[in-house]
C-alpha cells in the first residue's frame, strides 16, 4: 500500500505585538553533578595539558563559553542528598574522602564549593546551588547560605574569608533538595513531609538573605505514581516561601522508533501545561497574588548508557557517558522549542548535564569535543535571546504514542533592540523536505543573514574524538529568501534549522 502524500508546506503566523514573554536567559542553563567524570576529568583535571594553574580544563571552558551557559546547577542531583557541604571547603589536604552513596563511588572533595564559585567566575556563568534536604535539613541550609552570602562577622562568613574568599558569593538561586519523591533518594519523604521541610528551609534561608529565590522539588518524572498529588501537596505546604517548582524529564529511543521518539516533545509540552495548571490551582485555593513559575532543571535524551557497570567505590569512573547521535540532536532541538513556547512560565531550565555525563561536551586526556546535541543547545542559547513571539505553526501532523505530533516544530524569537528575528525549526519528516513561509511585512527591511542547517543522511551518526565534525551545522542561506515581505525557506528532511534575519 502506498503512503498517502502529505502537503509538505508549513506556514508560520506571527504578529509583532503578540508576544508570549521576554526570555529569561536562565532557560539555557545546565547542570554539573559529582557523578562520573563530570567534575573530575571533566571541568577539573590538575596536571592535564589543558588545565590552568587551578586545574580547570581550559578546552572545556572554551566550549562552555561558546554555548554561553548562564547558570549551572550544582552539586546535584542525587549526590546532594547525602552531601556535607563543609567537606568541600577549606584546605584540600584536610578534606575528607567520603563514600558517595548515590552513585556507589568515593568522593575526594578536591573540587568543592569554593572551587565551583571560582570556576563559575572564570567561565562566565552563575551558580544554582542545591542544599541537602535528604540526610540533613534546615540547619544545614541556614549555615551554607551564611557561608556564601553574608559579608563577614559571623562563624560561617568568617570561615569563607579564612578559606580565601573575601567577598561573599551572593548566590541568588537555591534548590531545596533533589527529587525527594523518589524511593531511590536518600532521605526520601512523602509530599507533606517534604513540603513542610522545604517551606521551613526556604523561610530560614530568606531570613538570612531575603533577595534569594528558591526552587522546590516537583516530581522526578511524569510517570511517578504520586505525580500531580506530589506537586499540589508540596506547594500547599511551601507556597509562601517558594519561587519555582522543578520538573525533570528524559526521553529515549530504546525501541528504535524514530517518529515516536521525535514526538516526545509533545509529551514534554503536555507535562509543562499540566504542572502550570497545578501551580495555578494552588494559587487559586490560597487566594494568592503570587504566581509560581517553573524550573525545568533536568531535561535531555538519556538511554544509551543505562546498562553500564562500574566497580564499587572507585573514583570518577566512566559513568552515564551517553554518545549522542544525530536523531538525539533533532529531539533536543524540539525540546528547546517547547521550552521557548512556554517562556511565560518556564523561567529556568538546565540541560542535564554539561560535561561527560549525558552531556553535550566530552573529554579525554587528549582533548574535548562537541557531541551532536551541542549544536541546537548552543545555537538556541546564542540566538534565542529577546522575546518569544506567539508562533502559530500550520503544519501537517502524524499520529504518535504521545498523540498528534507536528511534522514541523517551530518558534520565532525577536530582539527589538538589536533588530533581529530568529526562527528555530525542526523538520521531523525523515524523507520529505518542507517549504516554510512566514509573512514578515511587519518587519520591513529585514533580510536573511544566515540559514544554518543540522542534518545527516544517517540518523545514528555520532561525533567522536577521532571524527568530531561528523555531525555539525552547515550554511544553507541559499535555502531562504524574503520577497515582497514573505519569507520562504526550505527545511530539509530530518533537520534542525536556525534562520536569522536582521534589518
Amino acid at each position: 500500500m502506498k503512503k498517502a502524500k502529505i502537503d509538505n508546506k508549513v506556514q508560520l503566523c506571527i504578529d509583532r505585538d503578540f508576544t508570549i514573554s521576554k526570555i529569561d536567559e536562565r532557560i539555557y542553563g545546565s547542570f554539573i553533578e559529582h557523578l562520573g567524570r563530570a567534575v573530575y576529568e571533566g571541568i577539573y583535571q590538575p596536571g592535564n595539558k589543558f588545565a590552568d594553574k587551578n586545574g580547570y580544563r581550559k578546552d572545556v571552558m572554551k566550549l562552555i563559553k561558546e554555548i554561553g551557559v548562564p547558570i549551572v546547577r550544582y552539586p546535584g542531583g542525587n549526590f546532594v542528598s547525602a552531601f556535607n557541604w563543609e567537606d568541600s571547603v577549606g584546605p584540600k589536604k584536610d578534606r575528607p574522602r567520603r563514600l558517595e552513596l548515590a552513585w556507589g563511588v568515593v568522593e575526594t572533595n578536591q573540587f568543592g564549593l569554593d572551587e565551583f564559585m571560582d570556576w563559575c567566575k572564570k567561565v562566565g556563568t552563575k551558580p544554582m546551588y542545591a542544599v541537602n534536604l535528604g540526610t540533613r535539613g534546615i540547619e544545614d541550609a541556614k549555615n551554607v547560605i551564611e557561608y556564601c552570602n553574608i559579608k563577614s562577622g559571623t562563624k560561617y562568613s568568617d570561615m569563607r574569608i579564612k578559606n580565601g574568599a573575601k567577598d561573599p558569593y551572593n548566590i541568588k538561586l537555591w534548590c531545596l533538595g533533589n527529587e525527594m519523591d523518589g524511593p531511590w533518594q536518600m532521605g526520601h519523604m512523602t509530599a507533606e513531609e517534604y513540603g513542610l521541610k522545604a517551606g521551613r528551609a526556604g523561610h530560614i534561608m530568606k531570613l538570612v538573605d531575603p533577595s534569594i529565590e528558591t526552587v522546590v522539588c516537583g516530581s522526578s518524572s511524569l510517570y511517578m505514581d504520586t505525580y500531580g498529588q506530589w506537586e499540589r501537596i508540596v506547594l500547599e505546604n511551601s507556597y509562601d516561601t517558594t519561587d519555582y517548582l522543578s520538573l525533570h524529564t528524559y526521553y529515549g529511543n530504546a525501541e528504535n522508533d524514530t517518529p515516536n521518539f521525535l514526538a516526545s516533545s509533545v509529551a514534554m509540552d503536555q507535562f509543562i501545561s499540566q504542572v502550570i495548571s497545578i501551580c495555578d490551582y494552588v494559587k487559586a485555593v490560597k487566594r494568592s497574588k503570587k504566581t509560581i513559575n517553573l524550573s525545568f532543571d533536568e531535561w535531555n535524551v538519556w538511554y544509551h548508557s543505562n546498562g553500564a557497570k562500574i566497580e564499587k567505590w572507585c573514583e570518577h569512573p566512566h559513568q552515564l557517558e551517553d554518545i549522542y547521535n544525530f536523531e538525539d540532536a533533532l529531539l533536543v532541538g524540539s525540546m528547546l522549542i517547547t521550552l521557548l513556547r512556554h517562556a511565560d512560565r518556564v523561567k529556568i531550565a538546565c540541560l542535564a548535564q554539561l560535561v561527560n555525563v549525558i552531556a553535550p561536551i566530552m573529554t579525554s586526556d587528549t582533548g574535548a569535543w562537541r557531541q551532536t546535541i551541542f549544536y541546537p543547545y548552543m545555537q538556541a542559547s546564542v540566538y534565542g535571546r529577546g522575546e518569544v513571539l506567539n508562533t502559530v505553526v500550520k503544519t501537517p501532523t502524524y499520529e504518535s504514542k504521545h498523540g498528534e505530533a507536528p511534522y514541523v516544530d517551530s518558534v520565532v524569537v525577536t530582539d527589538e533592540e538589536n533588530e533581529t528575528l530568529t526562527i528555530f525549526a525542526v523538520n521531523k519528516n525523515l524523507e520529505e523536505d518542507f517549504e516554510l513561509t512566514c509573512d514578515l511585512r511587519q518587519y520591513a527591511g529585514y533580510k536573511v543573514v544566515e540559514h544554518s542547517v543540522l542534518t545527516h543522511k544517517d540518523l545514528k551518526a555520532e561525533n567522536t574524538e577521532k571524527n568530531p565534525d561528523n555531525v555539525k551545522p552547515v550554511d544553507f542561506t541559499k535555502g531562504s529568501k524574503v520577497d515582497k515581505g514573505i519569507l520562504t525557506s526550505k527545511l530539509p528532511a530530518k533537520s534542525w534549522n536556525v534562520i536569522r534575519l536582521a534589518k
